[in-house]
């Protein structure tokens, strides 16, 4: 394998431990049908809090791994065991590209484990050490917005370093909570089974001709299983197919791109069915900035 991602959750690992377990594991399957559905090749291994990821392509895996209901952040990441002398010369070898003269720096450590330094004082010899490999560059320290920050992990007796970090769309794992049929007929009703995605349900989705495009476009790259049905614009013609969405995959709601006046019509049609709408408070203005957002991971 050519790289090796770190891939960092974090709702999971606030979990007890048999529900982090599945969790983690729900996790996993879901990061191998991604790969699966994007033509990777890749191996996953793990330890505590954090997943790695050993695939072909950097690029491709990161951009995949963004995809991920759950995972927080990205990096490609090197390893080395945890020594200073060593941690210190990969470091300075694989920071000097980007460590350009009067670039200002900072040097972002991380520890889990017992280890002879803290996190704070490994920080603060690697920097002066960056300062004193490159005195002639005269570079700065900014530790508010750096141009350059060079992430170092100690994670046991294995440190991984790396130079970005790349946000997923965290969250709980896809499948962790449950099934909804979901209406999407533009951004509010994408955004919409977007949000109930990220809460771990699986959706079932109607989409009408103007939400089509959002669906294969975007919903379907965080969920390569996402079950659609096309429905007709004509008034009201989606609500049959809903309700059989919701009947063949036992959906435990509904999920409707309702604003609040919308909501006494739409309690009367679906009676006692649990209904769903994350995006009722928000105004479209609100509603299309956060869809931009998730359509940049998708991208």
């Amino acid at each position: 394998m050519a790289a090796l991602l770190l891939v960092r959750y974090g709702e999971l690992a606030l979990k007890s431990p048999p529900v982090r377990r599945d969790f983690e594991r729900q996790l996993r399957r879901n990061i191998l049908d991604q790969f699966l559905a994007n033509g990777l090749v890749g191996r996953l291994r793990s330890d505590h809090g954090h997943l790695y990821a050993e695939v072909n392509d950097a690029a491709d895996g990161t951009r995949v791994l963004r995809r991920v209901f759950g995972v927080t952040s990205v990096s490609q990441v090197w390893e080395v065991p945890t020594e200073f002398a060593g941690i210190r010369e990969r470091l300075l070898e694989l920071g000097e590209p980007a460590l350009v003269p009067h670039a200002s720096f900072a040097v972002r450590s991380r520890r889990t484990g017992t280890h002879p330094f803290t996190s704070q004082e490994l920080a603060r010899d690697l920097g002066a050490a960056v300062l004193d490999r490159f005195a002639d560059r005269n570079l700065s320290v900014d530790l508010e917005q750096p141009r350059v920050e060079l992430f170092v992990e100690v994670r046991g007796p294995r440190t991984y370093l790396s130079l970005d970090r790349f946000a997923g769309p965290g969250g709980l794992p896809l499948g962790v909570a449950g099934r909804v049929a979901a209406m999407v007929d533009g951004p509010r009703g994408a955004l919409g089974t977007y949000l109930m995605m990220k809460r771990g349900c699986r959706c079932a989705v109607v989409a009408l001709p103007s939400g089509r495009p959002l669906v294969e476009r975007v919903l379907a790259r965080f969920d390569p299983k996402v079950r659609v049905r096309n429905a007709e614009s004509a008034e009201d013609a989606w609500v049959p197919q809903l309700a059989e969405a919701a009947e063949e995959t036992h959906a435990d709601g509904i999920v409707l791109p309702m604003d609040v006046d919308g909501f006494a019509v739409e309690r009367e049609r679906w009676g006692d069915r649990v209904l769903f709408s994350p995006t009722v408070g928000w105004s479209d203005e609100e509603v299309t900035e956060r869809w931009k957002r998730v359509e940049e991971l998708a991208a």
